[in-house]
């Protein structure tokens, strides 16, 4: 094979990134004009802040005068109260910044309420995220959900649609999913149900840093080189931190490492690597062979159903 020069290759990476960002400002239009009461899931990940960008591109930036923003639904986010803090200032500051409504909902309000109940205080609250979802879904009446998930992390998601259908409970019914043939989605709803709806199905991790990298976007800062106490546990490196702590037989370490996915505190993990900005995470990225979940998420050791059990239920 011939070698491809430097400026071949880069033509070549941003003739994919126009084509994979065209498609997620056409899907970002395409939910604008065909749903009621849209939202857009925003945590201040870098997926959802590629999507960010992409929105802003579809329907502008942010007035100079007024103040407020161009997009035309709001962003969604639900706290588990057990988020790296890094990242929920990062999530505020870019609601702000961009002039976004952000409305929050949290699993700790869904708990004192009475409709999630923890089986004892230190199990973790991702998974119960779906129930404070859908009880934010009836409140707002939303119609639709955009979210900034990807087909090359989980084997579940690889199985779900761009327009993913969810019934009257929220739930999703993997084998009777709507085809999508020539782009043309099918976005009929009856009463009380909606869709999640995923603009970023066809990018990579390494298309989501490439794309990082070419639009200077900022990002929290966990998802770079830096120093933290870890323990390895079940092939993970899992951070050290009052939600988990060292069991007796543990050795605490302090490991420069980053962050691939961000998630709740209790399963979330870093991995070693001196990756200090996007360029060097891309050449990571390009000799890593697993996924960012496989790597980096406790909640998607415990079986091979796992996500696809949550999703069921109403994850997204």
């Amino acid at each position: 094979m011939n070698a491809i020069n430097t400026q071949e290759l880069q033509s070549l990476s941003n003739a994919q990134l126009d084509a994979l960002e065209e498609e997620t400002i056409f899907i970002l239009r395409e939910v604008a004009a065909a749903f009621e009461r849209p939202a857009l899931l925003f945590s201040g990940g870098k997926d959802s802040l590629v999507l960010l960008q992409c929105a802003e591109k579809a329907f502008g930036r942010k007035n100079a005068v007024s103040g407020k923003g161009s997009l035309p639904y709001p962003l969604l986010m639900i706290d588990t109260g057990h988020n790296f803090p890094e990242v929920t200032q990062f999530r505020d500051d870019s609601a702000q910044d961009l002039g976004a409504h952000l409305i929050v909902r949290s699993v700790e309000a869904s708990m004192r309420r009475g409709t999630v109940r923890l089986a004892h205080a230190g199990e973790s609250r991702n998974a119960h995220q779906s129930v404070t979802l859908l009880e934010a879904i009836e409140e707002f009446g939303f119609d639709a959900l955009i979210g900034g998930a990807r087909r090359d992390e989980e084997k579940a998601r690889a199985k779900e649609r761009i327009f993913s259908h969810r019934d009257a409970f929220g739930q999703w019914q993997p084998k009777s999913q709507r085809p999508e043939l020539w782009n043309l989605f099918n976005t009929r709803l009856r009463k009380g149900e909606h869709f999640r709806v995923f603009p970023i199905s066809n990018w990579t991790e390494l298309d989501v840093w490439q794309y990082i990298s070419r639009e200077q976007i900022a990002l929290p800062s966990i998802y770079y080189a830096h120093q933290r106490q870890v323990v390895e546990r079940r092939g993970l490196l899992v951070p050290v931190t009052q939600l988990t702590p060292p069991a007796d037989n543990e050795t605490v370490q302090t490991r420069t490492v980053r962050f691939r996915t961000v998630g709740d505190i209790t399963c979330t993990c870093p991995v070693a690597s001196t990756a200090a900005n996007a360029q060097q995470v891309i050449d990571e990225t390009i000799a890593s062979d697993i996924s960012e979940r496989g790597a980096t998420r406790m909640d998607d050791k415990t079986s091979d159903a796992s996500m696809e059990r949550r999703k069921k239920e109403g994850y997204f």
